[in-house]
């Protein structure tokens, strides 16, 4: 009878892992096909980010139309979204029915969460090393970049473990976007390279009133001093920046210590005298700078073209925007010398598909988007930086960056400071490590300093208490116990847990079988 259970159970086990673990891989390692098929018509589907910048849709249609005319068998349909949170639900769900779009603009984080499902994102380091038809092979169509020629530091963002999962499509980082006017009115200089004391210092003083409640400084009724736009950033930066944890590589989650305690303390303090807010709080922190009712403006260089006085891209109409220098900095440091600045941006990752042909199809496609028109054509309707070396040493990327402040458009000054910052600090920035969760944990992050500020506002107590209860509320919300607990690097897959379940319910099975055996021959051997 044993021997029937156990040989049962392991008929099941097998059938339940089969169906249940297949192809849970990390990845897909995709064979590259021997040749090209230019012949069979083949569709690829592009998923794409943009937030109304037609100068961007309009360069993504000139990558599409340049490679159709190359590669005049294939047709690219692509999907545009307003941000990549909407990008990356939506994948989420078609992952499930196997409707992955062919190509998709995402985050590394994203991606991570992507390689839990079934067979998903093609691992590309095969096809970038073929002879053939990687990075600047001899088959690939046009002038495409070697693997020499991509910025290292933003390939190696694209890699998850051993295995790079996406090619880096433009990248940015934050500046900070100073009305500089207001701080010399408090009688201070901006210094090269702001602490955060400084500014902490001189958002403080900026909020003396006068009699009628008008803010001394910008004459005005309203005033933010200082603004931040992504809140996940800013306390990732300050913790990296004091070499604070935040998280390992294998996905353990540190940020609930000491370290995070004491700043939640120093932006309690000025979140409730209303020195510093936050873009969920109150809004887009460019147009309260090109009001004058804010100083110290956080934003993406990407952002840049809405920031300043003679931004080519407003928000508020042109009567609210107030004459004034821009000042562009990298965010503020706890230690100057050593400079610490988050490196973000847009990557490009292919899906894998049944047929290897739209697979191949759709990695030349994303070469294609490597090339130089393209990547300067992108990075010079906002403050991004090409990916390549390739484009950051052209002549006409050289050229268009002497033109600097020649006009207040292609070549406005705050624009392209913006991309110079990040272009002089390439080696000072830094990515926080990629796993399944990681995007749920720089959520977590950011509402650590968002519950904070809104506590301060409604003058809750700053103590032992609130931090606590903080902690526990943003690690429920966001699941974070699921992710790591205490040692535990990755929850473990449902489909796992069901199969422990499977083998611990049969071994009690087996077990209370061979007790009753046990007692029936007992039972013989007495009569």
């Amino acid at each position: 009878m044993t021997k029937r259970i156990t040989a049962a159970f392991l008929a099941l086990l097998m059938l339940f892992l089969l169906s249940g673990c297949h192809g849970k891989q990390s990845g897909s390692a995709f064979t590259v096909p021997d040749h090209f098929d230019g012949k069979t018509p083949l569709e690829i589907v592009f998923w794409a980010k943009n937030d109304t910048n037609k100068n961007q849709v309009a360069v993504y249609q000139q990558a599409i139309d340049g490679f159709q005319a190359l590669y005049p068998n294939v047709t690219v349909n692509m999907r545009l979204y307003t941000d990549y949170g909407r990008i990356y639900n939506d994948v989420i769900t078609n992952i499930s029915t196997n409707t992955t779009p062919n190509v998709c603009i995402s985050y590394p984080d994203h991606i991570a969460t992507y390689l839990t499902g079934s067979n998903t994102v093609a691992a590309l380091d095969d096809l970038m090393k073929d002879a053939r038809f990687g990075l600047g092979g001899s088959e690939v169509r046009f002038d495409a970049p070697k693997a020499e020629e991509i910025v290292p530091e933003f390939l190696q963002e694209c890699r998850i473990g051993e295995r790079t999962y996406a090619m880096p499509y433009m990248r940015s980082t934050e500046a900070l976007y100073i009305n500089e006017d207001l701080v010399k009115k408090l009688g201070y200089e901006v210094p090269d390279i702001p602490t955060w004391d400084f500014v902490w210092e001189v958002s403080e003083k900026a909020m003396e009133q006068d009699e009628d409640g008008m803010f001394k400084v910008n004459g005005q009724k309203v005033l933010i001093p200082f603004i931040y736009k992504s809140t996940d950033n800013m306390m990732i930066s300050m913790l990296k920046q004091l070499d604070a944890p935040y998280s390992t590589e294998a996905g353990e989650i540190l940020i609930f210590n000491d370290t995070t305690k004491g700043l939640l303390e120093e932006i309690y303090v000025h979140g409730k005298s209303r020195a510093f807010s936050t873009f969920a709080i109150s809004s887009y922190p460019g147009n309260f700078l090109n009001a004058g009712q804010c100083i110290f403006a956080i934003d993406s260089t990407a952002g840049a073209t809405w920031m300043g006085s003679d931004a080519p891209l407003q928000d508020i109409h042109k009567e609210q925007v107030t004459r004034f220098n821009t000042r562009v900095t990298p965010i503020p440091q706890f230690h100057p010398d050593r400079l610490k600045m988050i490196s973000q941006g847009p990557s490009v990752c292919v899906f894998s598909k049944e047929n290897d042909q739209e697979v191949l199809a759709s990695w030349l496609f994303v070469q294609y988007l490597l090339t130089n028109g393209i990547q300067l054509g992108y990075a010079e309707t906002e403050g991004y930086l090409p990916v390549t070396t390739k484009a950051q040493n052209s002549a006409e990327y050289q050229d268009y960056l002497a033109r600097k402040g020649e006009d207040n458009k292609e070549h406005y000054r705050v624009k392209i400071e913006a991309s110079e910052l990040l272009m002089k600090h390439t080696a000072d920035t830094f990515v926080t490590p990629v796993f399944n969760g990681s995007a749920s944990l720089r959520s977590a992050a950011g509402q650590l300093i968002e519950n904070t500020v809104k506590g301060a506002r409604r003058k809750q107590e700053m103590n032992d208490a609130f931090i606590d209860k903080l902690y526990d509320e943003v690690r429920s919300l966001y699941r974070l116990d699921q992710i790591s607990g205490t040692k535990q690097t990755r929850e473990i897959p449902t489909s796992s847990k069901a199969v422990l379940g499977l083998i611990a319910g049969v071994w009690v099975l087996i077990g209370i079988f061979k007790l009753r055996e046990a007692g029936k021959n007992k039972t013989k051997q007495g009569k």
